[in-house]
């Protein structure tokens, strides 16, 4: 049973394109070494690692300086929307007296890239059909707000939209589950550290559970619900995630894998996948 309908094309202006970015995200956001990264960071400061060019001089040495947060990190295309549409080229640099606002601007639209990216593979469900128009109303809402001014960016009601969409994914995962009739597959309280090796998952709904460090070698995850759930360290060798349901690339970046693990249409295999 097939879980998607195929259209590779929509996928295209949601991969992140750092050659086209101005290093936002090693910029304006958070860092703490605790979480994989170089060193602890403030918001708006630059990572000690970025170069002039915005490009990282540690990029190649990622894993084996262990730096995870780097690793699973992926702004879905954000940052070349900041840089290259709403401030049409010019970065921080070029205009630091509007830093600040250049990088709450980016906070904001990678929030709604995250979301988008949710409702685009919602739409794409064949079993959410019936909600198709409610998801697609949203993604248009949602497109048209990318391209504001940052003015009207920062004004925004983000967590009133999010509510709206949340509504529409916890709508989308029922209908989901119950073109599986999975409705009621159990799944254990805690994954961190576990076993299940060769197990079939599919239908399973691990939205925002903890399967760090977890062993899902030889799985089968057709039709499993991936929001949200935190994959550092997860084991997927030679699993078929190929019908994974909202699985992202920095859950897949931040996990482990090999060339034998089937992974969904629009993600790439992380070059520490061998």
């Amino acid at each position: 049973m097939m879980i998607h309908e195929r259209n590779d094309k929509i996928w295209d202006h949601m991969k992140a394109d750092c050659s086209k970015c101005s290093g936002l995200c090693c910029t304006a956001l958070f860092f703490s070494k605790t979480d994989g990264f170089p060193k602890d960071k403030a918001a708006g400061q630059p990572c000690t690692n970025l170069l002039n060019d915005y490009r990282c001089k540690i990029h190649s040495q990622l894993e084996k300086q262990k730096m995870k947060g780097c690793i699973g990190y992926d702004c879905f295309g954000a940052g070349q929307q900041v840089t290259q549409v709403i401030y049409q080229g010019q970065t921080w640099n070029d205009i630091p007296d509007r830093s600040t606002e250049i990088f709450a601007v980016f906070i904001n639209v990678f929030k709604l890239y995250q979301i988008r990216y949710y409702l685009i593979e919602a739409a794409s469900l064949i079993s959410a059909q019936p909600l198709k128009e409610s998801i697609q109303c949203l993604i248009e809402e949602n497109i048209k707000m990318c391209h504001y001014s940052p003015e009207s960016i920062l004004s925004l009601d983000l967590e009133q939209y999010r509510q709206r969409s949340n509504h529409i994914l916890k709508q989308v995962c029922k209908l989901l589950q119950q073109s599986l009739h999975s409705e009621d597959k159990k799944v254990p309280a805690n994954f961190l550290g576990g076993n299940f090796k060769g197990r079939d998952m599919s239908g399973a709904n691990l939205s925002s559970k903890l399967l760090i460090a977890a062993n899902f070698e030889k799985c089968l995850f057709h039709g499993t619900i991936f929001l949200g759930a935190d994959t550092r360290d997860t084991n997927f060798n030679n699993a078929d995630l190929s019908e994974a349901v909202f699985l992202t690339q920095g859950q897949v970046n931040s996990a482990k894998g090999n060339r034998n693990t089937k992974l969904p249409c629009h993600l790439d295999y992380p070059s520490t996948w061998k």
